[in-house]
């Protein structure tokens, strides 16, 4: 019998700059939308946009989240990220520690 994955979710996502990361991060963090948001600052994407092959620096956003607030986090990406079409790419959590899974609900429990 397999097991149950666990009630977490990391979301990808990208800024133009790390000011904008940092700002949607804690954002994100003291809306209780993400636990966590780890930024990695100074990836290259190269991507198709609008018919040409275009590259820039970005900051790279892990998202760590529960599986209750997809739309929610979703919604405030489009509000507060400066792309015209913001990266939100939900990856499924296989394992997990059970300390970590309880900081995570417990970061998301609104008070």
């Amino acid at each position: 019998m397999p097991e149950t994955a666990p009630p977490a979710r990391v979301v990808l996502t990208t800024a133009a700059n790390p000011d904008e990361a940092a700002r949607l991060g804690r954002a994100l963090v003291e809306e209780r939308l993400a636990a966590c948001a780890t930024l990695i600052p100074g990836v290259e994407s190269i991507y198709r946009w609008k018919g040409k092959v275009e590259s820039s620096t970005e900051t790279l956003l892990l998202l760590k989240i529960g599986p209750g607030s997809l739309s929610a986090l979703e919604a405030r990406l489009h509000e507060l990220l400066s792309y015209q079409t913001p990266e939100f790419l939900v990856l499924q959590v296989d394992a997990a520690s059970q300390p970590y899974l309880d900081w995570l609900q417990e970061s998301l429990r609104q008070p």
